[in-house]
């Protein structure tokens, strides 16, 4: 990857988890929890976002490698603030993803019907595949991901001792998604790019 296509790929991948955490400050607070509002989240202001390892240096060591991946500091709400438990972990945690999709789709529109530049095309080709991947990789139903809130909202209560074991040791389950499912989930990317923007 040259140099601008870094820089580009880092910014694009910055305001694209900026959106993405935005997305469950605006969930959470729409759904009754302050939490995010008093924690002065609920901004497009980047450095309210910015993890050090996940907003910079991961994503630069990544580009090197060719592709560019990363993260934001993640948004904390409060599940007793919600008005029903559930449906609001469900909601909040299907939100950044829903925001990811939303942005691969809007740019792919672009690319198949906006006559646009082979610059601007190959930035909306950065977009897509960036978004695409967040969105992916976070509907993985492990902790600490969004699809984890995802599929605890979806199990019975009777269930709720499996999410303390699973919470407990998320770290280990970050790993397994990283190394072990992400591998089987990646080749997805390129599928989904190729249909939304028929490139």
């Amino acid at each position: 990857m040259d140099p601008v296509s870094l820089i580009f790929s880092i910014i694009i991948l910055i305001m694209s988890v900026v959106l993405h955490e935005l997305s469950h400050g605006y969930a959470a607070v729409a759904l009754g929890d302050p939490t995010p509002r008093i924690q002065g989240r609920l901004t497009l202001n980047p450095l309210k976002h910015l993890d050090p390892v996940g907003s910079v240096l991961v994503p630069i060591i990544t580009s090197l490698f060719g592709f560019t991946f990363g993260w934001a500091k993640p948004v904390q709400w409060n599940p007793y603030n919600l008005k029903n438990r559930r449906t609001g972990e469900f909601l909040i945690g299907v939100a950044g993803p829903a925001c990811n999709l939303l942005i691969a789709v809007v740019f792919s529109l672009l690319i198949r019907f906006v006559p646009i530049s082979e610059s601007f095309l190959e930035i909306s080709s950065y977009v897509v595949m960036i978004n695409i991947v967040l969105a992916l990789f976070n509907l993985v139903p492990l902790p600490p991901l969004d699809g984890s809130h995802v599929l605890f909202a979806l199990l019975p209560p009777k269930y709720n001792y499996i999410r303390a074991i699973i919470e407990r040791y998320s770290i280990f389950f970050l790993l397994i998604a990283l190394f072990g499912i992400w591998p089987l989930v990646s080749p997805l990317i390129y599928v989904v790019f190729h249909a939304l923007t028929g490139v």
